[in-house]
């Protein structure tokens, strides 16, 4: 096979922005991701129509952009579950995708899923109202889910007459929460979604602004060390064997890049065993790399023969994960049916499948205001706590601040098969 080197790591996710908004009611949500859409032109001719005769049929003046969500609204109140709504949109720079997540307390796990995969979270604050319980709630969230970009668009601005000291007033207001959750890339950004202003275009209405637009951030935020290249973690997903003449003795391992940047000729260890070979070749189908990177899919090929299956992991001989089998979480609880304390449930961590017992409950966090409740013990549906879990057999992880593949898990009722909550290792 021939081989082929790929670009430097984090390159391919440059094209690609994962962002997640969160606001409270009426903070103006639907209206700025229809602003984004509409002024990046990347609003369809006949959605265009429709967005007219809707506006024009409410008897409005202009059109009205946040009729562009509405109609998941009108699906939701048809007793319709429709948990995120992801839009797509795309400039000459850059594609992006929106997880449009709800902001109501009681959607907790709602914005548990759509920020779950995010580069970057934008957080409306109502330039009006200022820092809110539900801004705490959501830049926790931001922060707990790992999340390592967070804008502060302080929307509205056109309703506070563009004043500069409000927009001040407002950073001043959110920087001790900043430093309490330990987000280092925290922007302002001064916006009127309704009117444009610092959306996609400058705002002349506010020249003491000197910084870039909203659509500038988004574009040219530099995600490429968002990943983890320091942890070279490969969590095996399936052994392949072709059963063809050409490839008699191809034995190889394929998965996804969970961590680091590999090489072939590199020594590897392969877990639980740690029995230490060289990794030959890196495998695709168009042929052989010099190196690979998360996130991509690929088949390790290794010197020798080695019991491998499924929900083992490929490190580097010198720097392997932790294994154990009792960690501590913090998890968001995503079902009705509340968290059972000793209860037996399925847990799923990177490519393997066990079972735990949830051995206890450390506190439950007030995620309004931060405050850790050591009393109450119950966990329930929305509910954000730190708990020890025992696992039936060892697992191979990192901590979920150190990598996001080997240090998350999925906890699954086993009589159901729902899944029962959302899991980060500390």
């Amino acid at each position: 096979m021939s081989k082929r080197e790929n670009p430097a790591p984090g390159y391919l996710d440059m094209e690609l922005l994962r962002f997640t908004t969160a606001g409270s009611v009426d903070d103006g949500k639907s209206t700025l991701i229809g602003r984004l859409l509409y002024d990046s032109k990347a609003i369809f001719e006949d959605q265009m129509e429709q967005l007219e005769e809707a506006s024009e049929r409410r008897g409005e003046e202009q059109i009205n952009l946040a009729l562009l969500t509405d109609g998941l609204r009108a699906e939701r109140e048809q007793g319709i579950t429709i948990d995120v709504a992801y839009r797509y949109f795309a400039t000459p720079k850059r594609k992006f995708i929106i997880a449009d997540t709800p902001g109501h307390v009681q959607y907790t796990r709602n914005m548990v899923t759509g920020a779950s995969t995010a580069n970057l979270a934008i957080i409306l604050v109502d330039a009006r109202q200022g820092v809110l319980e539900q801004t705490i709630r959501h830049s926790f969230i931001a922060s707990l889910l790992g999340i390592p970009h967070i804008l502060i668009c302080i929307n509205k601005m056109d309703l506070v007459d563009y004043k500069e000291e409000v927009y001040t007033r407002i950073q001043k207001q959110f920087e001790p929460f900043k430093k309490q959750l330990n987000i280092e890339d925290v922007r302002f950004i001064p916006i009127s979604a309704l009117k444009g202003d610092n959306v996609v275009d400058h705002s002349d209405n506010m020249s003491w602004y000197t910084g870039p637009t909203l659509l500038d951030t988004l574009e040219t935020i530099d995600i490429r060390a968002d990943g983890d290249f320091k942890n070279r973690r490969f969590p095996v997903q399936y052994v392949i064997r072709p059963q063809r003449d050409e490839f008699h003795d191809y034995r190889g391992y394929a998965g996804r890049v969970a961590g680091g940047v590999w090489k072939p000729g590199e020594k590897v260890a392969v877990l639980p065993g740690g029995i230490e070979t060289t990794l030959e070749a890196i495998d695709t189908m168009t042929g052989e790399l010099e190196q690979a990177f998360p996130t991509m899919s690929v088949t390790f090929r290794l010197a020798h023969d080695i019991d491998i299956s499924r929900g083992d992991m490929i490190v580097p001989a010198d720097h392997k994960p932790r294994v154990g089998q009792e960690v501590d979480l913090m998890i968001c609880w995503l079902n009705e049916k509340p968290m059972v304390l000793g209860g037996k449930y399925v847990i799923r961590h990177t490519t393997s499948e066990l079972r735990g017992i949830i051995r206890g409950v450390t506190y439950k966090v007030n995620i309004n205001n931060l405050e850790e409740n050591t009393e109450d013990k119950s966990v329930g549906l929305n509910e954000i706590a730190r708990i020890t879990l025992k696992t039936s057999k060892p697992i191979f992880y990192d901590s979920y601040k150190d990598n996001h593949i080997t240090g998350s898990v999925i906890i699954i009722d086993e009589g159901t098969n729902n899944t029962v909550g959302a899991g980060m290792i500390i």
